[in-house]
């Protein structure tokens, strides 16, 4: 039985929890971990008719994924399925073996936590359709909560999956740019933060003909001993920015933890990240053809100008990279092409990659760029226009909060009213998530946007301006309104308008 029960374990999408006893006590238990395992083969049952099922099963480089693989080698076996490990693995791989590879496994496991602390550590689930939703997973953890599972005696096997998985990248890059070694003369330096993408330089750049020397963290060490495996984290890059300019190399690569995010920095050390990487990615997309991109809620207004310049439309979603992929997949069901779904954080699906987040497949697409572009990656988003100013502030909820949910909800439904009057804010008119707020040139000179997080009773809040001092107008203005709420703790927001 799980601790406090399955639920939660619920993290969006993802079952997740703490897996190594230290500062929190384990919440992702033998118990939990067999018991959910089960759970999804019996729901594989229950949305497929069958009763037996081949299910690969791989893990990223976190000291507890032995632990837990045993558990659910054990709830799948113990269900009546067959297990294929495939030993360590990036998860995007873990949904293309579905897909493209003769292994014939029915669905895919990932152990993994994303970029979490080392502590942590958790389960992701493919079928051949894809990732599973937020209401797929209340299923499994409602079942294994019931103890409804099936019976029977697996067969397991173990065969890798990242050799082949390496060479359809290399070829995807060879097809494009022609030539073996397309990459000759290039200098690109890999930092995996001792995750599980290592494979990245050996197996895909070194076959491109790239030079890989400087490349640091590739060896996988689940203690993460030398920064956090996060293209977000400022430690992170700022390791990588140094390599690229210590070596004279023309690209830096990194990736988080299991190789569904990336991040880039060019040759002059320069950070291609958040609102420039996907100004990168729509660059290289719409060249072909014009479409729309999908991202989150906190993409910038030069971001639009850029996309809409190059002929694209933008269109501003919900933040959680599921929800823009979903969003990205509906327009195109409706007849609009949208070749991109994209997060600020690193998470971009390509239509043509099976709306997969793949930061090893975002990668070739960036290289086929870097082979082909004299001037440089950072050549193509020269036109971007970016702001003077970016902050996020969050702000949490008071003991004497009842329900965050709905006062949170509250909050940014006051704010869409008071738009428009003597607080010097408008609502955006395309709004999918908190209330956006533009500001005049007077009044801050951009925007702020305030919602809900996706897991935590917090609110973060967004400011971009485009004049210098800008924010700091906008947090006051926000401020006054706020602090009126008892529920909320604004404290944050407080100390981030008297320190500038």
């Amino acid at each position: 039985m799980c601790l406090n029960g399955f639920k939660q374990l619920k993290s969006g999408t993802d079952v997740r929890g703490v897996a190594v006893e230290g500062k929190s006590r384990i919440t992702l238990t033998d118990e939990a971990v067999t018991a959910v395992s089960r759970a999804f083969v019996k729901w594989l049952s229950l949305k497929t008719g069958g009763l037996k099922f081949k299910i690969a099963v791989g893990n990223d480089s976190r000291i507890s994924a032995r632990r837990i693989l045993k558990c659910v080698k054990e709830g799948v076996l113990s269900s009546g399925s067959d297990m294929l490990y495939t030993g360590l693995s990036s998860t995007p791989s873990m949904f293309i073996l579905l897909k493209k590879s003769n292994f014939e496994c029915d669905a895919s496991i990932m152990i993994t936590a994303s970029h979490l602390p080392y502590d942590r550590n958790g389960l992701k689930f493919f079928t051949p359709d894809g990732g599973l939703s937020s209401g797929d997973i209340d299923e499994i953890l409602d079942i294994a909560e019931r103890g409804d599972f099936l019976s029977g005696d697996g067969e397991y096997s173990e065969k890798s999956f990242m050799d082949e998985y390496s060479s359809q990248l290399v070829d995807c890059v060879r097809e494009r740019c022609g030539g073996d070694k397309p990459l000759l003369g290039k200098k690109i330096i890999v930092d995996a933060g001792n995750g599980a993408g290592g494979f990245f330089a050996e197996k895909v750049l070194k076959p491109l003909g790239a030079d890989t020397d400087g490349s640091q963290f590739l060896d996988p060490d689940g203690t993460f001993p030398n920064h956090i495996p996060n293209p977000e984290d400022r430690g992170a890059m700022g390791s990588l920015q140094s390599a690229v300019i210590k070596h004279g190399a023309d690209m830096g690569i990194i990736f988080d933890t299991d190789v569904d995010r990336a991040g880039v920095v060019d040759r002059d050390g320069n950070e291609i990240n958040r609102n420039r990487l996907i100004a990168l990615v729509s660059a290289i997309l719409l060249k072909d053809r014009a479409g729309t991109v999908v991202t989150d809620s906190v993409t910038s207004d030069g971001l639009t100008g850029f996309i809409e310049g190059l002929g694209g439309r933008h269109l501003r979603f919900k933040r959680g990279y599921k929800n823009v992929i979903d969003k990205c997949v509906e327009l195109n069901e409706k007849g609009e092409y949208s070749p991109l779904a994209m997060e600020t954080s690193g998470h971009a699906a390509f239509k043509e990659n099976y709306f997969l987040d793949d930061g090893a497949y975002l990668i070739t697409k960036i290289l086929i760029c870097l082979a082909e572009q004299e001037g440089g990656i950072s050549s193509l988003i020269s036109g971007l226009k970016e702001p003077c100013e970016e902050d996020e502030i969050r702000i949490s909820f008071n003991a004497n909060s009842r329900n965050f949910k709905s006062e949170g909800a509250e909050v940014i439904e006051h704010l869409k009213r008071a738009a428009g009057g003597e607080n010097g804010f408008t609502l955006a008119g395309e709004n999918y998530e908190g209330a956006r707020l533009n500001f005049p040139k007077d009044c801050g000179d951009g925007w702020t946007l305030v919602r809900m997080s996706v897991h935590d009773p917090v609110m973060p809040i967004n400011f971009e301006s485009n004049s210098a001092g800008g924010n700091k107008i906008m947090a006051e203005r926000l401020y006054a309104v706020l602090k009126n709420y008892a529920f909320l703790n604004t404290e944050n927001l407080k100390k981030f308008t008297d320190k500038n």
